[in-house]
Order: structure tokens, then sequence, then C-alpha cells
């Protein structure tokens, strides 16, 4: 029986998130959705539980709404790396849950990485 595409995601989501885990080092995990309208983005501290900055297409000030295409997740991927500054996180694992390294995801994590997050 083939698998749908929902399980592969799921399947490849835990493989990423489990591969991370091992080799985190007490770093901030620079977690990524995307979906068929909007992309956002998180940094999670997964030690206390919590999330130290978010900025998602849906902002009116990033000036993307409605829009999910490569400038509005290089806007996105901007905005998380000046609100990292802000928190003080200089360096973030980047998980990319079960999405490919590809297109949005790959434009936000450069940008994110152009702003001086280090990822």
């Amino acid at each position: 029986m083939a698998n749908s595409k929902r399980t592969l995601f799921l399947k490849r989501r835990l493989r990423v998130r489990n591969k991370l885990r091992k080799v985190n080092a007490g770093r901030v995990r620079l977690s990524v959705h995307r979906s068929n309208k909007n992309i956002s983005v998180q940094l999670i501290d997964d030690v206390a539980g919590r999330t130290l900055a978010a900025a998602s297409s849906l902002e009116p000030s990033l000036g993307v709404v409605g829009k999910n295409n490569v400038e509005a997740a290089a806007k996105v991927g901007a905005a998380i790396a000046e609100r990292a500054k802000a928190a003080g996180v200089e360096e973030a694992y980047f998980d990319r849950g079960g999405f490919l390294f590809h297109g949005k995801v790959k434009a936000l994590a450069d940008a994110a990485r152009e702003g001086g997050l280090k990822i």
C-alpha cells in the first residue's frame, strides 16, 4: 500500500527533529511552518519550552499579507533575524519540519543568515 503525502510528511518531520535533537548543544530551534497561503517561523527554546520570537507573513507590518512566495519568505526571514537579535539569540539550528529545503523554505533561511542569525 502506498504511503499518503501526509504520512510521508510526518515521517520526514520526525526524522528531521530526531536528528536535530541529537546534535543540539543547548541552542534554540528555528522552526518553519509553510501552508498554501502563508509562511511562519518561530525561535523556540526547547529546554525552557518557550517561544522567544516569531514572524509570519500574516503580519501587516511586513507588507506581504496574502502573499506566499519567495519574496514574502525572504521578508519573514529578515524579520526573524532582527527579532532574534533583539531577544539576544545569535545562533540557532534550522528545523525545516517536514518541508523540503527548497524554494520558500530556502529563501527564508538565506534571509535569516543574511540578517546575522547563525544557522
